[in-house]
């Protein structure tokens, strides 16, 4: 049961990964990003009831993260997209003088 929830969340990670460092779109990266949080939550889960320690407390903490930055970070994307008129993380360059 422990090797199986530990090799999900594994894959689930990788298809994070690979979703962010792959697609353009905001938006998709963004959700690529919660993937990955989801991932480690669910190792955490998993761990926490082989090994007998608090690790669902830290997964309540994640979620907590994971709620601000997918307010703050819906709101920097929706704002993005109102001056640019894109989400193609390409398209725009916030970061250059």
């Amino acid at each position: 049961m422990l090797s199986q929830a530990l090799v999900l969340s594994a894959v689930l990670f990788v298809i994070g990964t690979f979703g962010v460092l792959v697609r353009r779109n905001a938006i998709i990266m963004f959700l690529c990003i919660e993937l990955q949080l989801n991932a480690v939550n669910l190792s955490l889960v998993a761990l926490s009831r082989a090994v007998g320690i608090d690790g669902q407390v830290f997964v309540f903490f994640v979620m907590t993260v994971a709620a601000a930055e997918a307010a703050v970070g819906l709101a920097i994307i929706i704002s993005i997209f109102r001056h640019y008129e894109t989400v193609n993380v390409d398209s725009f360059n916030l970061l250059k003088w």
